[in-house]
């Protein structure tokens, strides 16, 4: 007698895709995001672009790796599917005097031809997009053959992996969600963009969240990042406590810092890779 099996659920990305979009947008992501440039500024100069190369930013947020390729005097196209994040890379481009072009793009579907950029980059920011294997697709669709494509995305194990699952932890997950931190994993990097290179190298680094305390990074991140604002609207006020709780202790297992601030290690990989001919 043969046992039934049961339908696989498809993914609704579209409807997972706007949830995303509300998550980011209802709070000021930026504020958090300008703590992570160095990571934007390691990228461009490791990826070592040609200057005058036009290079494509994915899911750029408040743009770190889009201004450190334009000191770089690359041409370079920012985007991201969230408004007020382009708005505001866009004053810091202005602020600097910066030319960079910003437009609103979905990394699931890039408005962009096949092969139209030398390179294509992506700083903590196409590793959240719902439909993985989809944007990997699209970002080795849109680079040119010999171009290279960058990016530097959290590990499972790092403070913000371990930090997405405390908060997905307190939630209930769509259904077929994959962890953005797939994209911090070799296995995963082997199996989605490697075949689809003439050489890959993937190097492990450390971004560092340096805060005034714990309760300081709680409270930053609770009015700042929009996925950890809606874990607290969603458990209300009887949760509230638990996920609080939680928050400190993974900061208090992480922290390093020796003179009452906090300081957690967040390891990530950047992965740099040249797209074949053939891709």
């Amino acid at each position: 007698m043969q046992t039934a099996t049961a339908p696989q659920i498809q993914p609704d990305y579209e409807n997972w895709n706007r949830r995303l979009n509300s998550s980011w947008s209802c709070a000021d992501y930026a504020r958090i995001g300008v703590t992570l440039q160095i990571t934007g500024e390691v990228l461009a100069e490791e990826a070592d672009f040609t200057p005058g190369s036009r290079i494509l930013d994915v899911a750029a947020g408040n743009g770190n790796a889009s201004l450190a390729l334009a000191r770089r005097f690359c041409d370079v196209v920012s985007t991201d599917y969230v408004q007020p994040l382009l708005d505001k890379g866009r004053a810091r481009a202005e602020a600097e005097d910066l030319d960079i072009d910003f437009q609103i793009a979905d990394a699931q579907n890039l408005p962009f031809a096949d092969n139209e950029f030398d390179g294509v980059v992506s700083t903590f920011g196409v590793m959240f997009a719902p439909d993985q294997p989809k944007s990997a697709q699209e970002l080795i669709r849109v680079c040119k053959p010999g171009g290279k494509i960058a990016l530097a995305s959290w590990t499972s194990q790092s403070f913000v992996g371990r930090m997405c699952s405390t908060i997905g932890s307190h939630m209930s997950a769509a259904p077929g969600f994959k962890a953005p931190a797939n994209w911090g994993r070799e296995e995963w990097i082997n199996e989605h963009l490697a075949p689809s290179s003439s050489s890959i190298s993937i190097e492990w680094k450390t971004y560092n969240f340096r805060y005034r305390s714990a309760q300081h990074y709680h409270d930053f991140f609770r009015s700042y990042y929009g996925l950890c604002r809606k874990a607290f609207e969603k458990v209300g006020p009887e949760g509230e406590a638990a996920l609080t709780k939680d928050i400190l202790n993974l900061v208090e297992e992480f922290d390093n810092a020796q003179d009452g601030s906090v300081c957690m290690p967040s390891p990530y990989a950047q992965v740099i890779m040249i797209k074949s001919d053939d891709a």
